[in-house]
């Protein structure tokens, strides 16, 4: 069965950085695009990056654009989000997702394989 586990998460002040990883397993996800989300309390899931199955584009939200890198490597099965700078507001549960037909998507529902998330929290 196909799973996306999530680590990398926790505690950080302002200015800090952290480096979550997703790994894949269950099956090879190498033909897929590759997608981070995140879900503060009380607001929707919302994008943060994305990668091409080839790692030849990338793509990312303006709230995190210059601070936030996605990168993959495909025969770890395994994707990287590093993110530097980290402010309060981009405390929230991150998820890692898979799409195989949404080629440099940012819409949730194009995404079919999800983890169960990690936990990000940043303080001032």
């Amino acid at each position: 069965q196909a799973q996306l586990v999530e680590s990398g998460g926790g505690l950080v002040q302002a200015g800090g950085s952290l480096r979550l990883s997703c790994a894949a397993s269950g099956r090879t996800f190498s033909s897929y695009t590759m997608g981070w989300f995140r879900q503060a309390p009380g607001k929707e899931r919302e994008f943060v990056a994305g990668i091409r199955w080839d790692a030849r584009d990338t793509f990312s939200a303006d709230s995190v654009k210059d601070r936030f890198a996605i990168s993959r490597d495909n025969d770890k099965n395994t994707v990287y989000l590093d993110m530097n700078i980290l402010k309060p507001e981009d405390t929230a549960a991150y998820y890692c997702a898979a799409s195989l037909y949404g080629l440099g998507s940012r819409v949730r529902s194009d995404y079919e394989y999800w983890g169960q998330g990690t936990q990000v929290s940043v303080s001032s």
